[in-house]
């Protein structure tokens, strides 16, 4: 299975990648995490790629994490896998629901609440794909 986690800050996207990466134990199957510093390399990388998840900080610079969410989610043919985004506050949980993502955590991001949010889309998917 693939993940792509998109943010400007190395700590955070090392964060997320191992949060993510401890779903081989829940899925069973490995998963291979892809990185990108800004929303506008997520997009390539999301559409190259089409991951099974994608994980991405709503201040990525180039285009942020509602502009990735809204250009994926929100495309002739919507992207097939799950999209969580991560808030830099509670307030903005109206424009992770305006971009259509799947789920939203907010900072300072639990790793294992991600990764049960995470585990719950993936297999959400598996059982109803887009």
């Amino acid at each position: 299975m693939k993940a792509l986690v998109i943010s400007p800050d190395p700590a955070l996207r090392h964060q997320l990648k191992t949060a993510v990466g401890g779903l081989e134990r829940r899925t069973g199957e490995p998963w291979t995490v892809s990185e990108a510093p800004d929303g506008r390399e997520g997009l390539r990388v999301a559409w190259r790629e089409l991951p099974d998840l994608v994980v991405a900080d709503e201040i990525a610079s180039g285009a942020g994490g509602f502009a990735v969410t809204r250009d994926l989610k929100g495309a002739a043919v919507p992207f097939p896998g799950a999209v969580i985004l991560v808030l830099a506050r509670a307030q903005d949980e109206w424009l992770a629901k305006w971009s259509g993502a799947d789920a939203w955590l907010v900072k300072p991001v639990d790793p294992f609440a991600l990764a049960d949010a995470a585990g719950d889309l993936v297999e959400r998917l598996r059982k109803e794909p887009v």
